[in-house]
C-alpha cells in the first residue's frame, strides 16, 4: 500500500516540526520505498558535552530557585536540521531475508540560542546575555576549542547507506511476535559534498514474545554504532542511524527514541551501546468511529553507554586552567567515569484503528547526572 504522513508543529518560540513522509511497494516494483522530508527547526537543543559521565551535569545552574543558578539555556544551543531520507528495501531470500539501501541529504546549522527572541514577551526571570552567562556550547566553541571553526556552525552530512535486514514480524504497528535485525554500513563519502568524510556501522535487534495473546507482550531492542572510519562533526553524533523512521527525530542516547527519563542527547560519543526491554499490556479494547481501537499501557527500563569515546585534546586540563579561571575543572569534567546510564518508567498508549499511536512516556533517571523525571508526547511504538 502507499502511504502519505504529514506532521506540521510549532511552538511560541519558534520550535518546531515540518515532517512530509512517503511510503511505498508499488512506485519500485518489488521495492518498499520511503522517503522522509523534514524540516526541524529547534531553539534549544540540549547539549551536554561529550562520552556521558565523562562531562558532568550541574542541574543546579539552570535552576532559578538556587544560588547557583547560571541560565536556563546554559546546556543549550539552537540547531537547525534540514533531512531528506530515501530508504528502499528489497527481498533477498524468501520474504524474511531483505537487503536495505537509503541515502539522505541533511543540513545542519548550529549556533548560539538566541536569547533576545526567547527573553521576548517576558516580564521577569529574564535569562541572562551570552557574553554576561555563556553557556556550555560557547564555553566549548571559544574558551576550550573542543568544537571546531569547521563544525561550529554546522554544515552538510550527505550520506550512503547499505545493509542487510531479517524481519519477521507479525504486524508492523505493534509486534507480538518475531524478529526485526538490521545491520549495516553509513558513508559520508567526499564526493557527496560533504564538509567531513566518516563511516558508521550499525546493529540493531528486535524481538517480540507473546505472553498471553493479543493482549500482553514481552519485546525487546539491542543496539550498537560505532565510528570505523573518519571523524563524525559533535553535531552529527547524536544521529542514530535506521532503516526506517518511526517518529520525527531519532538520536541519543538520551529522550524518548532511545533512553526515556535520561536528558535528551546526554550520553553521545563517537560509539554507544543500547538496551530497551518494554512489557507491553492493552487492557482495554474497544470501537471509536468504526475502527477497532485500544489503550495500551507498557511498564520500561532502559539502559545504554558510550562505547567508543569523542577524543579529547590531551592537553585539556591546562587549557581550562588558563582559559576559565571563574570554574573548576571538575564543575565540567570527570575522566574515566563513563559508565552505564539506567532509566525506567511507564507509556501510556492510545491506539485508534491499530495503526494510529500515540506515545505518552514518563520516564524516572536512576542518576541525578541524568536529570530527573522526563515527560514527552510521540507517535507510534518505539520499536
Amino acid at each position: 500500500d502507499d502511504h502519505i504522513y504529514a506532521e506540521v508543529s510549532r511552538f511560541t518560540k519558534g520550535s518546531g516540526i515540518y515532517r512530509l513522509m512517503f511510503e511505498s511497494n508499488h512506485l519500485i516494483p518489488g521495492i518498499e520505498w520511503v522517503v522522509d522530508l523534514s524540516y526541524l527547526p529547534d531553539m534549544a537543543n540540549h547539549f551536554y558535552g561529550f562520552n556521558g559521565y565523562e562531562s558532568v551535569y550541574n542541574a543546579d545552574w539552570m535552576d532559578t530557585e538556587t544560588s547557583a543558578y547560571r541560565s536556563q539555556m546554559f546546556y543549550r544551543h539552537e540547531r537547525n536540521q534540514f533531512r531528506f531520507k530515501n530508504d528502499f528495501l528489497g527481498n533477498l531470500s524468501g520474504e524474511k531475508l531483505k537487503w536495505s539501501a537509503g541515502f539522505a541529504f541533511q543540513k545542519f546549522e548550529v549556533k548560539s540560542v538566541n536569547i533576545d527572541k526567547l527573553n521576548k514577551g517576558k516580564d521577569d526571570n529574564l535569562l541572562p546575555s551570552l557574553s554576561d552567562e555563556p553557556g556550555l556550547f560557547e564555553l566549548y566553541r571559544d574558551s576550550l576549542g573542543l568544537i571546531p571553526a569547521n563544525e561550529a556552525n554546522g554544515g552538510w552530512v550527505n550520506t550512503l547507506k547499505a545493509g542487510v535486514v531479517w524481519d519477521s514480524r507479525d504486524n508492523r504497528p505493534n509486534p507480538m511476535k518475531g524478529i526485526w535485525t538490521e545491520l549495516g554500513v553509513e558513508l559520508a563519502p567526499g564526493f557527496l559534498g560533504n564538509d567531513w568524510s566518516f563511516a558508521k556501522f550499525y546493529i540493531t535487534h528486535r524481538q517480540y514474545f507473546t505472553l498471553v495473546e493479543n493482549n500482553l507482550s514481552l519485546v525487546y531492542r539491542l543496539g550498537y554504532q560505532a565510528t570505523i572510519a573518519g571523524e563524525t562533526p559533535f553535531f552529527y553524533q547524536s544521529q542514530m542511524i535506521t532503516s526506517r523512521l518511526t517518529g520525527a527525530f531519532n538520536e541519543g542516547l538520551g529522550g524518548f527514541s532511545t533512553l526515556r527519563g535520561v536528558l535528551k542527547n546526554r550520553v553521545v560519543g563517537e560509539g554507544f551501546a543500547l538496551g530497551n526491554i518494554e512489557l507491553r499490556w492493552k487492557p482495554v479494547h474497544f470501537t471509536l468511529l468504526n475502527k477497532e481501537s485500544y489503550l495500551g499501557i507498557n511498564l520500561f527500563y532502559d539502559l545504554g553507554m558510550v562505547t567508543q569515546k569523542h577524543e579529547l585534546p590531551s592537553n585539556l586540563n591546562s587549557t581550562f586552567n588558563s582559559e576559565m579561571t571563574n570554574y573548576s575543572f571538575s564543575d565540567f569534567f570527570n575522566p574515566g567515569k563513563e559508565s552505564m546510564h539506567h532509566c525506567a518508567g511507564i507509556s501510556i498508549m492510545p491506539v485508534w484503528g491499530e495503526n494510529f499511536v500515540i506515545a505518552i512516556d514518563i520516564g524516572k533517571a536512576f542518576n541525578e547526572q541524568d536529570g530527573n523525571i522526563s515527560f514527552g508526547i510521540g507517535l507510534n511504538y518505539l520499536f
